[in-house]
């Protein structure tokens, strides 16, 4: 099946929630309200036409000047059919949540929290959704595209003076 059939399947079958069908480069883009989200998963997951039973990736995307400000983007997989869709739950600013797809592919629990870490996207219903990458007493959301670069004023992490200390001699070998 091709990724177009795949994505008309998706329309078929839920006719009010699919934003937009888009392609490139023999990719077929699916964008989604989030709140269909995990029925639509499900839906891919057990339909034996399409299987899809791998969660190649999933992460976050920032588009602060959007509408829905923030997408999740799902890249499905069928080891079965050789197939592959990418869904884009649409998540607006005021309400950075989606439900968790763990209970379907138990390998998106680092992704979701990967994505919870670095934009503040909520998963509801993630068994363990903490911090993954960043300090447990970090503030903010590093790749959040508002995000000051150069990080708050002031608020170094604790280890910042040892990590200083590590690169001393950067110059002198070269490495920059």
């Amino acid at each position: 099946m091709e990724p177009l059939d795949i994505a008309n399947k998706i329309r078929e079958k839920f006719p009010l929630d699919v934003a937009d069908i888009t392609g490139f480069r023999d990719q077929v883009f699916v964008s989604v309200k989030a709140e269909r989200i995990t029925d639509m998963c499900r839906y891919l997951y057990e339909d034996p036409d399409v299987s899809m039973n791998f969660l190649a990736d999933l992460c976050g995307v920032d588009y602060p000047d959007r509408k829905f400000r923030f997408e999740v983007i799902y890249n499905l997989y069928s080891i079965k059919h050789n197939h592959r869709i990418i869904l884009k739950a649409l998540i607006p600013e005021d309400n950075p949540t989606v439900d968790s797809v763990v209970p379907i592919w138990n390998g998106a629990n680092w992704h979701e929290r990967e994505a919870c870490d670095m934009y503040g996207i909520i998963f509801n219903g993630h068994p363990d959704l903490r911090r993954i990458l960043m300090p447990d007493d970090w503030e903010g959301f590093p790749l959040r595209k508002d995000y000051p670069l150069k990080g708050k004023e002031g608020a170094e992490y604790r280890g910042f003076e040892e990590l200083k200390e590590l690169h001393t001699h950067d110059k002198e070998w070269n490495i920059s």
